[in-house]
This record gives structure tokens, C-alpha cells and sequence, in this order.
């Protein structure tokens, strides 16, 4: 039987952020299918509505912590699949470093459009 391996110890911060991130993104995940699936159907969907629904806070700060939490949670997961790979030295740095540079220019656009299209900022 093969042995469990994996690059974050049980009980890490790592660890513990990639389950908490994953039911996290369950919950809005079903409310997202639920609401733009079958709440409103598909031609229903438009840009107008988009903007009218990001205007409301609730909405605008639940699609806003799925953007940072899918961010996270994607970027977690590819590090530690690298890192189960065997990843390691410089190139573990370089990994890191470029992992987190498009995480947080993907944060940051992705939190940027929806200001925008919430109204918030021009």
C-alpha cells in the first residue's frame, strides 16, 4: 500500500487554510449555481444585472471573499502539488515567487472589477 505524502504537515496554518478555503468556496459556490443558474436562468444573465446585483454590499463583499478565497486556495494547492513533486531550493524560491506575484495581481484586478462594476470607484 502506498504511504500518504504530502507538503503541509497535518494541523499546519497551510494545511488548515486549504480545508478552511475549501468549504468556504463549497458554500459560495452552491449559492453562485443556485442564484445564477437556476434563481435566474441563463438569458436572464446580463451585464446590467451583474452591475445592479454587485451594487448591493452583501453581494458585492460575498463575491469579492470567493474571488480572495479561489485566489488563495488555487495558488495554496499548486505550491503544495509542486512541493509534493519534490520541489526545492531555488527553484522552490522562484515557485514562490511567482506564485504569489499572480495571485496578487489576480487578487487585485479581480477586487478592482468589481469595484467598478459595483460603482464603488470609476
Amino acid at each position: 500500500m502506498a504511504e500518504r505524502y504530502s507538503s503541509f504537515s497535518s494541523g499546519s496554518l497551510p494545511w488548515l487554510l486549504q480545508r478552511v478555503t475549501a468549504a468556504f468556496l463549497v458554500a459560495v459556490l452552491a449559492f453562485h449555481f443556485f442564484l445564477l443558474h437556476f434563481y435566474h436562468h441563463a438569458y436572464e444573465v446580463t451585464f446590467a444585472g451583474t452591475t445592479a446585483r454587485m451594487e448591493q454590499w452583501g453581494y458585492l463583499l460575498t463575491m469579492i471573499l470567493f474571488l480572495l478565497t479561489a485566489t488563495f486556495h488555487g495558488v495554496n494547492g499548486v505550491y503544495a502539488a509542486l512541493l509534493n513533486q519534490g520541489l526545492t531550493g531555488s527553484t522552490k524560491r522562484a515557485v514562490q515567487l511567482v506564485l504569489g506575484i499572480a495571485g496578487l495581481a489576480l487578487a487585485f484586478q479581480g477586487v478592482r472589477l468589481a469595484l467598478v462594476m459595483s460603482g464603488v470607484i470609476a
